[in-house]
């Protein structure tokens, strides 16, 4: 299999990490949306990534359809998701809030970074909405009292989290006070140290 995108995506990086954890073998190629666009294009029209070409040529976009193909590959005992409820739909609402805190990331950099004037009223708007997943999240991370959101290891939904507050913290450095959110904070220190966190991970390179 083959990756596709650069690690300083939240959401390529997710793919990457669950990737190395399920021992699967792929080779990356860090292709970036904006200086390898041609390349990007020809696996997705979009020009998004992630992208993971299959052996047989398929490209699967989009992290969430990617990690639901990668949990359909392992045996039920060792994906990375609680197997029953209510910790799977807990689990899946935390992984969606952080992915779609990564997305508002996102979408407020290349605001700030493609436009000549970029638009108080949306910036405000997607500030608000990361500041609300990040309470929500740290009232539910202080209250938890697992290493781990649900299982004895790593999951989807540390990894999404993670992802999230690594990119949020280095394309908008000192915008958002982690010492206000000092349950993450914890959280996300003590996997950014482990060996996979640190393998399948690339600082932010704003595109050109």
């Amino acid at each position: 299999m083959i990756l596709i995108g650069q690690y300083d995506s939240p959401f390529v990086r997710r793919v990457g990490i669950a990737l190395r954890l399920y021992e699967m073998p792929f080779e990356h190629k860090a292709w970036s949306t904006f200086g390898d666009a041609a390349k990007v294009r020809a696996y997705n029209p979009l020009g998004r990534v992630p992208i993971l070409v299959l052996d047989d040529g398929t490209a699967l976009l989009e992290s969430a359809a990617i990690i639901d193909y990668l949990d359909s590959q392992v045996p039920a005992d060792k994906v990375l998701m609680p197997p029953n409820e209510p910790e799977r739909h807990l689990a899946l609402r935390r992984a969606s809030l952080a992915c779609g805190l990564a997305d508002k990331a996102v979408s407020m950099f290349y605001e700030l970074r493609l436009h000549a004037e970029p638009s108080p009223t949306w910036i405000k708007r997607c500030q608000e909405q990361i500041s609300g997943v990040l309470n929500a999240l740290e009232v539910e991370r202080a209250k938890d009292k697992l290493t781990y959101w649900f299982e004895t290891d790593c999951g989807h939904a540390d990894i999404a989290e993670v992802c999230a507050l690594r990119f949020l913290s280095e394309a908008h450095p000192g915008m958002f006070e982690m010492t206000k959110y000092p349950a993450l904070a914890k959280h996300a220190t003590m996997l950014e140290a482990l060996a996979v966190f640190k393998e399948i991970s690339q600082p932010f390179i704003p595109p050109k």
